[in-house]
C-alpha cells in the first residue's frame, strides 16, 4: 500500500525507473546520449525527495529553524550537479545554470503561476511590502553579479589575482547579505517561510453563511524522522552519482545534439532540480494563494544569486578549480532583462494573467536565443 501510495500519489515518483536505466546504459555501453536521457530523468524525482526528507526534518527543530534548513537545503540537488560540474571543469556550464536557475524562477515559475493563477482566480494580491523587499534584493544580486563581470578587464587578465580578489570579496558580501536577510526574516517576520510542500489547503466553513473557504496549514508527514534522514542520505548520494554520469556525457551529447553547452546549462539543469518545488508553486497560484507562490519563486532566485553562487566561488576555490563570477554578455543581459521585469511585475501586489503571460514570452524569447547560439 505504502509503494502505491509513493508512486501513484506523486506521478513524479514513477521517474525513478529511469534510475537502473541510466546504470544499465553506463555499464553495458549503450551510448552518451542514452547515459544522459535516463541520468537527466532520475535526478528529477531525487531532487524531489531531497526537499521532502528536508521537509520532514524541519516539521521535527521547530517553524524558525525548520524555515531556514528548508531556505539552506531548498536548492540541494542542482548545488551537487554544478559541485560535479566544477569538478569535472565544466565552469561555464556551472555559471550558466547559475544564470538559469534566476531566470527559470522570476521568469517562467512565476510566469506560470500569475498565467493560470490569473486565468482561475482573476486579479490575485499579495504581500506589497514583501515584495518590495524581494524587489530590491533580487535588482541588488543582479548589480552583485553585474560589478565584477564589467569591471574585471579594466583590473587585469581573468586569471589576475586581483580579479580573483573581486570575485572572492565579492562572494564573501553577498554570503553576508543572505545572511542579512535570514536574521532579519527571524526577527521582523518570526521566521522564513516555510517550503510550498510543507503546507496544504484545508476547506473549512466560514462563519457567514454556508460559504467554504481554503486556508494554508502546516501539512502533517507521515514519515518517520530515520526513513526522513535515511531517504534524504539515499537520495542525496544518487543525485551525486546520477550527476557525475550527466556530466560526464556533457560533451559528446552537444557535439551529436548541436546544441551549446551554454544552452544545457541554462535551461536543462534547473529545470531537473528544481521541477518539484516549480509545480508546487504553480499549484498554490492556482488555488489563489499568490503570496506563497511569488514568494517561493523569487525566494528561490535570491537563495540562488546571494549563496548558492557565491559559496561555489569558494568552493571551486578550495577544489582547485577556481569559479569567478565573470558572466558573459549573454547571461549579463538576460539577468538584467529578467531581474527589472520581475521587480516591476510585483511591485504593485497585484498579478494577472496577462503579466504572467509578458514574463513567459521573455523567458522564451530569451530560451529562443540561447538554443541558437553557435556550439
Amino acid at each position: 500500500m505504502k509503494l502505491k501510495q509513493f508512486f501513484f500519489e506523486k506521478p513524479l515518483n514513477l521517474l525513478i525507473l529511469a534510475i537502473p536505466l541510466a546504470i544499465l546504459a553506463e555499464v553495458f555501453h549503450w551510448g552518451p546520449l542514452w547515459v544522459f536521457l535516463f541520468s537527466t530523468i532520475g535526478i528529477v524525482p531525487m531532487a524531489g525527495l531531497i526537499g521532502e526528507s528536508t521537509e520532514v526534518l524541519a516539521s521535527h527543530t521547530g517553524p524558525r529553524l525548520g524555515g531556514l534548513l528548508n531556505a539552506t537545503l531548498g536548492n540541494a540537488a542542482e548545488l551537487i550537479i554544478t559541485i560535479v560540474a566544477i569538478r569535472g571543469g565544466l565552469l561555464e556550464l556551472v555559471k550558466a545554470s547559475i544564470t538559469g536557475s534566476i531566470l527559470g524562477n522570476i521568469l517562467f515559475v512565476l510566469g506560470m503561476a500569475m498565467l493560470l493563477g490569473g486565468i482561475k482566480n482573476g486579479i490575485q494580491t499579495f504581500d506589497r511590502r514583501q515584495a518590495t523587499n524581494n524587489a530590491i534584493l533580487l535588482i541588488l544580486s543582479v548589480i552583485a553579479l553585474l560589478i565584477p563581470s564589467m569591471l574585471s578587464s579594466f583590473i587585469g587578465p581573468v586569471s589576475s589575482v586581483k580579479v580573483e580578489a573581486l570575485s572572492l570579496g565579492v562572494a564573501a558580501i553577498m554570503i553576508v547579505l543572505y545572511g542579512l536577510g535570514v536574521f532579519y526574516s527571524f526577527r521582523e517576520q518570526r521566521g522564513p517561510l516555510p517550503a510550498p510542500a510543507m503546507l496544504e489547503l484545508e476547506t473549512t466553513a466560514s462563519n457567514a453563511g454556508n460559504r467554504h473557504a481554503q486556508v494554508i496549514i502546516p501539512k502533517e508527514h507521515h514519515m518517520p524522522l530515520r526513513t526522513a534522514l535515511i531517504s534524504l542520505a539515499i537520495s542525496t548520494i544518487a543525485v551525486a552519482y546520477l550527476s557525475e554520469l550527466f556530466v560526464s556525457t556533457v560533451e559528446p551529447v552537444v557535439i551529436k545534439l548541436g546544441v551549446s553547452e551554454f544552452f544545457l546549462g541554462i535551461i536543462l539543469i534547473p529545470i531537473i532540480g528544481n521541477v518539484a518545488e516549480h509545480l508546487v508553486a504553480v499549484k498554490v497560484a492556482i488555488q489563489n494563494h499568490m503570496d506563497l507562490s511569488v514568494e517561493v519563486a523569487i525566494a528561490s532566485s535570491l537563495q540562488i544569486a546571494l549563496f548558492v553562487a557565491p559559496f561555489l566561488v569558494f568552493i571551486s576555490l578550495i577544489m582547485g578549480n577556481p569559479l569567478q563570477l565573470i558572466f558573459n554578455e549573454f547571461e549579463l543581459l538576460a539577468l538584467i532583462t529578467g531581474g527589472i521585469i520581475a521587480a516591476l511585475v510585483s511591485l504593485d501586489g497585484e498579478s494577472n494573467w496577462l503579466e504572467g503571460a509578458v514574463l513567459l514570452a521573455v523567458y522564451f524569447i530569451l530560451g529562443l536565443a540561447f538554443f541558437l547560439l553557435p556550439v
